[in-house]
């Protein structure tokens, strides 16, 4: 973990710049983060002015350009690069969400399957879904886990879906949930 302390807007931006950098072999464009991020795109040529100082960011001109993160960036944010990384398929409403892959799933109120919650920590854009769409992730990498409900809200700064889970199957078919 790095030493560099960022602001919370430095932060906000930062991590959005890593999320939509993932899998992608071209920069990002600064008006793809203030969409993400719901912010205007100066504000992120601002923040990307102070980043790029830090080291965290490298600009890259021309009319494909924008920004790609550097290692540091991950460091400072703790994130994993997810280069080599598997990864779990996302579908919204039956279809494939594509440049979109989890990256973590917190299950919480197991014990009540009436009440069972997951976040979904996502790499990738926030912005296709919204709440009461119905999703489906997976299968995971290790487990082969396929986790079905319906988002009951969005985190753009988390990057994280709040889901309602109404189905969980192993590969075996069986029910986990």
């Amino acid at each position: 973990m790095s030493d560099i302390q960022l602001s919370s807007s430095q932060d906000r931006v930062l991590t959005a710049l890593v999320n939509l950098s993932e899998g992608r072999e071209t920069p990002v464009q600064g008006r793809e983060i203030a969409d993400a991020i719901d912010r205007n795109p100066g504000t992120v040529r601002n923040r990307m002015g102070s980043l790029s100082t830090l080291g965290l960011v490298e600009g890259v001109a021309g009319p494909d350009g924008g920004y790609v993160p550097t290692d540091e960036a991950y460091d400072t944010l703790g994130i994993e690069r997810l280069d080599d990384a598997a990864t779990t398929p996302v579908e919204r409403e039956g279809d494939p969400v594509e440049d979109v892959t989890i990256a973590e799933i917190d299950l919480s109120s197991v014990a009540n399957p009436e009440l069972c919650r997951a976040e979904l920590v996502i790499r990738g854009p926030v912005g296709p879904f919204d709440a009461g769409d119905r999703v489906t992730v997976g299968p995971t990498p290790a487990t082969g886990l396929r986790l079905s409900g319906t988002v009951d809200a969005t985190n753009v700064d988390g990057n994280t879906l709040l889901v309602r889970v109404d189905g969980m199957e192993t590969p075996t078919g069986g029910s986990a949930a």
